[in-house]
C-alpha cells in the first residue's frame, strides 16, 4: 500500500502551491518593494546582499551585549543608579552638611566613612558582575561561522561581523549565530532538527523546514538562492513568524517552521544554510533577555513608610532644639559678652590660639543649630540598614538553595533563589495560586481510556506485546497499556461501522499532530529455540506537547505507528503496511479555536480533514445527525470524573469544490503579513464544520508526590489555595478531591453561567443558601465580555469581595461547613469570594489567570503567590508578589519568569511555612534591631541637649558629646550582641516548633503590633 508521490514536499503549515494552481512564467525583472509589498511595519531582507539590505533599512550589528557600563560611563552611571534610593540622597546631604566649618558636628572625614563604604562595596559588586558580563560578551561576539561570500563561497565569519542578509552555514551540533531563514537542508526534504533548550528550556527536538522552492537551489558548498523576504519587526514572541519570500516572480508564505532562533544548536542535521533576516540585539533570544520585573518585599514598603514618619519625627525634634537655641539666644542676650564664646574679643581677635569665631546672630544662629541637629539625630535613619538587609537575604538564599529537603533527585533540581529582594514576603503569603497540569500532576501523560463509535473502551488493559499475537516491528520506548476487545476489532477484516471508526480514530490520532519520531536499531529475543534475537526497530515520540506524545504512543500502541515525518508527506505503519499521506494544510492549535486539524490526501486521492479539540469547541462543529453522541457525552462526564483529561476526535471528506476554496483562502492567509493568525482562523472554519464524530480520549495525568499533604499544610496555615486551570470542571473537581483541595464537606458554589442574567440567578441563590453578602455593595456590578475573538471575559474592576462573616477560616464553628468556590472560565468572572476556603477556576485562559491574581492582589493588602510551570503560566507568576516556577515537562518559561524555581510542588510546604517563616522573623527583628539601637541614641543626645540647656554655661549646641568612632563601636557592640542573642534563642525554638503550621502562622501575623510595641518600649526605657 505504498504511495510514492511525486509532488514537491512542503511543510505542513503550508499548502502545495505549485500543484494547485497554475505556475506563472519566470520572471527576471528587479523587485519593485513598493509594488509587491506595502506594509510599513515591515521590512526587506535581500538574500546573499547585506550591503543592499543594511543600506535601505538601519539594522543592528550581530554583536551582542549584555553588559551595562564601560571603563568611561561606569562611575557616573553606577553612582547615578545607586542615588536612586533616597535614603542614600539623604545621607549625601548629610555628609554635605557636616563639610561647612559653622555646622560640623564630627569629623568631616570620619563622616563620610559610612557613605562611601556603602556606595564603594556596592559598586564593586556591581563591577565584578558587569566585567564577567563583558566576559562572556567578547567569548559570544567572537565566535566563528561560514558565511557566503559574493565569490559564491563559504569563508568563516565572526559573529559580531554576521549582518542581516548575510547567507550563513551551520553544521551539526553548532550554535545558530542569528535569527535565520532556512534556504536548504543536508536533508533532500528540507527537514532540520534543532534543539531550543537554550531559548525556552525544552529538550525535545524540533522540526524546522526549508521551502521546496529554495531547496532545490542550495548546494552543500554553494547556494544559487536570490531573492527578497518581507518579514515583521523585529519582536520578542519566539513561537510566531510571519513573512513571505518572493523567488522569480513567486510569492511564498513563510511561517514559525521556516526560522531557526539565535540560540538554538543544530541536532541530527549534518548542515543547514539559511539567511540572516534579525542580527544582534533585534534576535528574539536577545529581546527575550530582559530581566523580569523587579519586585520589592512588603516589609521594605513598610520600612520605607516608617522611615518617612521617622523624618518627620527626625525634623519637628531638631525644630524643637533649634527653637531652644533661639530663645536661649534672647533670654540671655544681655549676659553673651560674660560667656567665653560670645566675647566680643573672641568676634574681632579670636582667641590666643589663632582660631577665628564668627557670631552669626539670633535667626541665623537658630537655623545652624537646625542643621547641625540633624546630622547629630541623623543616625535616627539607619544608612548601614540596606547593606545589612542585603548581606542577610544573601544568607538566606544560601540556606535555602542548600536545602536538601528542597532538592529533586527524578530531574536532579535544586532550589533556585532568582530574586533576593523578596525572601521576607515568603512568610507573609495568604493566597496560593496554582496551575494544575505539571504543577500538581506530574505532566506525564498516559492515554487510559477511549469512546469510539458510541462504546466505551479500557476497562480490561494489556501491555501492547501481550495484546499482539503477531510479529512486532516497531517497539515504543514507553509501555503503553491498551485494550484487548479494541485491539482484536482493529486486527479483523471487516466493514463494520465500529470497524471504520476505530481505524480512522487511531489514524486521526497518528496524524493529526507535529510530533517527531525518533528511530533507534533494537533487539528482540526471538520466540523459537536456536533462533536468533529479531532486530526490530525502537521508536521514540519528541514534541511540544505531552498530550500530543501520549496519543501518538497510545496510536502506535494499536498498530498505528507513525515513523517517519517529512516537509510534505507523513507515512504510517498500519499493522505492518506502510501509508504515505500527503500534508496539504495543518491547522495548529490555538487557544480561541481549542482544536487542531490536518488536511491530508490519501493514495487514491481521497481528501480528509481530520479533527481533535475540547469538547466544547468540538460538540458545536459536529453533524447534527452524529448518532453516537449522547453515548460519547456520556464517556467524557465518565472520564473526567476519574480527573481523566478529554479529548474529542472527529473527520470528514472535502470535495473538490471544498478543496479549492479552502486552499486558496489558505494561501492568502498563509502569506499575510498581517493578521496572519486570524485569517487562518477563518479558513480553518471552512473545513471544520459537519464533522462525523468519532470517539474521544482520556489522558491520565497522575498527581506529583506529596501534593495532597502540601496543601492540607497550607491550608491548616491559614493560607488560602487557589486552583486555576484550563481543564473542564468535572476534570478539574476530581482532582481537587484527589489533591484533598476540596473536601467531602465542603458546600461547592458552582458558577458556570453562560449568561449575565444565568450568573446573576447563580449568585443571588448561593447568598440565600449559604448566607454570604456583598461586603460594601447593595448592588454587585456584573460585566461580561461574549466577544470570541477575544478568547475570554473581561474582569470587572469595580468588583466587590463577598464575605461570610459567620465563618472562620481557620475553624469550622458550629454547622457552618467551609465553602469552595468553583468559576468556570466561559462564565462571568464577578466577585470572587474570599471567604471561601478554596476556589477552582475552570476553562481559563492565560490572561484570565493574571487577572484574577490582579483581582486579589488590587483589593486586598494579603500578598499573593502563583506558582506554574508553563508558558502559559508566566503572566500569573508575573503579576503575583512572589513567582515560583516548577522545573517541568514544559520548558523553562515559567521558571525564567519566576523569582524562585523549585522540582517539585511539595517543596512549597517547607519554602514557605519554614523558609518563609524564618526569612520574616530573622530580617524583621533586624531592622527592629536597628530602630531600637537609634532610638536609643537619639533619645540620650536628647537628653543631653535637655541638660545643657540648664547650663548656662554652655547653650543649647549642637555638638555631639560622642567621637563618631564611639558612635560606630555602640552600633557594633552593643546591638550586634543583642541581635546574636536573640538569633541564637530564637534559632532553638523554632527548629523545635516550624513545623507547627498553625503557630508559624500567628507569629507571623503580629509584625505590625510588634513594632508598636518596640516603639513603645524604646521610648519608657529612654
Amino acid at each position: 500500500m505504498e504511495h510514492n508521490s511525486n509532488t514537491p514536499n512542503i511543510p505542513p503549515s503550508e499548502i502545495p502551491h505549485s500543484r494547485q494552481r497554475r505556475v506563472r512564467p519566470k520572471s527576471s525583472v528587479q523587485f519593485d518593494e513598493n509594488v509587491l509589498f506595502h506594509d510599513d511595519n515591515s521590512s526587506l531582507i535581500y538574500v546573499n546582499d547585506p550591503v543592499k539590505t543594511n543600506e535601505k533599512y538601519e539594522f543592528s550589528g550581530n554583536e551582542i551585549r549584555t553588559s551595562r557600563y564601560t571603563l568611561v560611563t561606569f562611575l557616573p552611571k553606577n553612582l547615578f543608579i545607586q542615588f536612586h534610593r533616597v535614603a542614600y540622597l539623604y545621607f549625601l546631604a548629610i555628609a554635605a552638611l557636616n563639610q561647612l566649618p559653622p555646622l560640623a558636628v564630627f569629623g568631616r572625614t570620619v563622616s563620610l566613612f559610612p557613605l562611601l563604604f556603602v556606595l564603594c562595596v556596592t559598586a564593586i559588586k556591581d563591577g565584578y558582575e558587569d566585567w564577567r558580563r563583558h566576559r562572556s560578551d567578547s567569548k559570544e561576539n567572537n565566535r566563528e561561522s561560514l558565511v557566503l561570500l559574493q565569490s559564491a563561497q563559504f569563508r568563516p565569519k565572526r559573529w559580531k561581523n554576521i549582518q542581516a542578509g548575510d547567507v550563513v552555514k551551520i553544521f551539526a551540533d553548532e550554535m545558530i549565530p542569528a535569527d535565520i531563514v532556512l534556504l536548504g537542508t543536508s536533508d533532500p526534504s528540507g527537514i532540520a532538527y534543532i534543539q531550543t533548550m537554550n531559548l525556552d528550556g525544552e529538550s525535545n527536538l524540533k522540526t524546522r523546514y526549508a521551502k521546496q522552492e529554495t531547496t532545490s537551489l542550495v548546494l552543500p558548498d554553494s547556494c544559487a538562492v536570490s531573492g527578497v523576504i518581507r518579514c515583521e519587526a523585529p519582536n520578542r514572541n519566539i513561537y510566531e513568524f510571519t513573512a513571505n519570500v518572493e523567488l522569480n516572480g513567486h510569492k511564498f508564505p513563510l511561517n514559525q517552521s521556516n526560522i531557526v532562533l539565535r540560540g538554538c544548536m543544530l541536532k541530527n542535521t549534518e548542515w543547514i544554510i539559511g539567511v540572516v533576516v534579525y542580527a544582534g540585539q533585534q534576535t528574539k533570544a536577545m529581546m527575550n533577555s530582559a530581566a523580569t520585573p523587579s519586585k520589592r518585599s512588603k516589609l521594605e514598603r513598610y520600612m520605607n513608610r516608617e522611615t518617612f514618619w521617622l523624618s518627620v519625627f527626625l525634623f519637628v525634634m531638631c525644630a524643637v532644639v533649634a527653637l531652644g537655641m533661639g530663645l536661649w539666644l534672647v533670654r540671655h542676650k544681655g549676659l553673651l559678652d560674660t560667656l567665653p564664646y560670645y566675647r566680643k574679643a573672641y568676634f574681632t581677635n579670636g582667641p590666643d590660639n589663632g582660631k577665628k569665631y564668627r557670631y552669626y546672630g539670633i535667626p541665623m544662629e537658630t537655623f545652624f543649630s537646625f542643621l547641625s541637629s540633624i546630622i547629630v539625630f541623623q543616625i535616627m535613619i539607619p544608612i548601614s540598614l540596606y547593606i545589612t538587609m542585603e548581606l542577610v537575604r544573601l544568607g538566606q538564599s544560601y540556606f535555602m538553595i542548600g536545602d536538601r529537603d528542597m532538592y529533586d533527585a527524578n530531574s536532579g533540581t535544586r532550589f533556585q533563589c532568582r530574586s533576593l529582594n523578596i525572601n521576607e514576603d515568603l512568610g507573609q503569603i495568604r493566597y496560593v495560586f496554582s496551575d494544575k497540569t505539571g504543577t500538581l500532576t506530574e505532566n506525564k501523560m498516559v492515554f487510559q481510556r477511549a469512546s469510539i463509535h458510541g462504546k466505551n473502551y479500557g476497562s480490561s488493559l494489556l501491555t501492547a506485546a501481550e495484546a499482539d499475537s503477531g510479529k512486532r516491528r516497531w517497539n515504543l520506548k514507553s509501555k503503553i497499556p491498551v485494550d484487548s476487545e479494541l485491539m482484536a476489532l482493529l486486527q479483523k477484516d471487516s466493514d463494520r461501522d465500529e470497524k471504520i471508526a476505530a481505524h480512522e480514530f487511531f489514524l486521526t490520532l497518528a496524524a493529526c499532530n507535529t510530533v517527531i519520531p525518533i528511530i533507534s536499531s533494537s533487539t528482540f529475543p526471538s520466540s523459537g529455540e536456536g533462533e536468533s534475537n529479531e532486530s526490530i526497530e525502537c521508536i521514540d515520540y519528541q514534541g511540544e506537547s505531552p498530550d500530543e506524545q501520549a496519543l501518538v504512543s497510545a496510536a502506535s500502541a494499536y498498530g498505528y505507528t507513525l515513523f517517519e515525518r517529512t516537509s510534505g508527506n507523513i507515512v504510517i505503519d498500519i499493522h505492518g503496511e506502510k501509508l504515505r499521506l500527503d500534508v496539504l494544510g495543518l491547522h495548529e492549535f490555538d487557544s480561541v479555536r481549542k482544536r487542531m486539524s490536518v488536511v491530508i490526501r490519501f493514495p487514491d486521492n481521497v481528501v480528509k480533514v481530520l479533527v481533535k479539540g475540547a469538547d466544547t469547541s468540538m460538540f458545536s462543529i459536529l453533524a447534527s445527525n452524529s448518532g453516537i453522541w449522547q453515548e460519547t457525552q456520556s464517556h467524557l462526564n465518565e472520564y473526567s470524573s476519574q480527573g481523566l483529561r478529554t479529548l474529542v476526535i472527529a473527520s470528514r471528506d472535502l470535495s473538490d469544490s471544498e478543496l479549492e476554496e479552502w486552499q486558496s483562502m489558505y494561501e492568502d492567509a498563509s502569506t499575510s503579513l498581517t493578521d496572519r493568525s486570524a485569517k487562518l482562523r477563518q479558513t480553518a472554519a471552512l473545513i471544520e464544520c459537519n464533522l462525523k464524530l468519532l470517539g474521544a480520549t482520556a489522558i491520565e495525568d497522575r498527581l506529583q508526590e506529596g501534593v495532597p499533604e502540601a496543601i492540607e499544610s497550607l491550608r491548616e496555615a491559614g493560607i488560602k489555595v487557589w486552583v486555576l486551570t484550563g481543564d473542564k470542571q468535572e476534570t478539574a473537581i476530581s482532582i481537587g478531591l484527589s489533591c484533598k483541595l476540596l473536601s467531602a464537606d465542603m458546600h461547592k458554589i458552582i458558577i458556570n453561567g453562560t449568561s449575565e442574567a444565568e450568573c446573576r440567578n447563580l449568585l443571588a441563590d448561593a447568598k440565600a443558601k449559604y448566607g454570604v453578602r456583598s461586603s460594601s455593595a447593595e448592588h454587585q456590578n456584573l460585566k461580561c465580555n461574549t466577544d470570541s475573538k477575544h478568547g475570554g471575559h473581561d474582569i470587572p474592576n469595580d468588583t466587590k469581595s463577598l464575605s461570610m462573616p459567620k465563618w472562620n477560616p481557620g475553624k469550622d464553628e458550629g454547622t457552618t461547613a467551609p465553602l469552595a468556590l468553583i468559576i468556570d472560565g466561559t462564565s462571568l468572572l464577578f466577585d470572587l469570594a474570599t471567604s471561601c476556603r478554596v476556589v477552582l477556576c475552570c476553562r481559563v485562559a492565560p490572561l484570565q489567570k493574571a487577572g484574577i491574581v490582579d483581582l486579589i492582589k488590587s483589593r486586598t493588602d494579603d500578598l499573593t503567590l502563583a506558582i506554574g510551570d508553563g508558558a502559559n503560566d508566566v503572566s500569573m507568576i508575573q503579576m503575583a508578589d512572589v513567582g515560583v516556577g516548577i522545573c517541568g515537562q514544559e520548558g523553562r518559561q515559567a521558571v525564567m519568569a519566576s523569582d524562585f524555581a523549585m522540582g517539585q510542588f511539595q517543596f512549597l510546604k517547607k519554602l514557605l511555612l519554614v523558609h518563609g517563616h524564618w526569612n520574616y522573623q530573622r530580617i524583621g527583628y533586624l531592622v527592629l534591631y536597628n530602630f531600637y539601637r537609634n532610638a536609643v541614641f537619639i533619645a540620650r543626645e536628647a537628653e543631653t541637649k535637655r541638660k545643657q540647656h540648664d547650663d548656662l554655661q554652655s547653650r543649647v549646641s549642637s555638638s555631639s558629646r560622642l567621637h563618631q568612632c564611639e558612635t560606630d563601636a555602640f552600633s557594633y557592640i552593643v546591638t550586634k550582641y543583642a541581635v546574636w542573642n536573640h538569633v541564637e534563642s530564637f534559632e532553638a525554638k523554632s527548629s523545635k516548633c516550624s513545623m507547627g503550621w498553625k503557630r508559624a502562622r500567628v507569629s507571623i501575623n503580629c509584625g505590625r503590633n510588634l513594632t508598636r510595641a518596640w516603639q513603645l518600649i524604646v521610648i519608657h526605657w529612654s
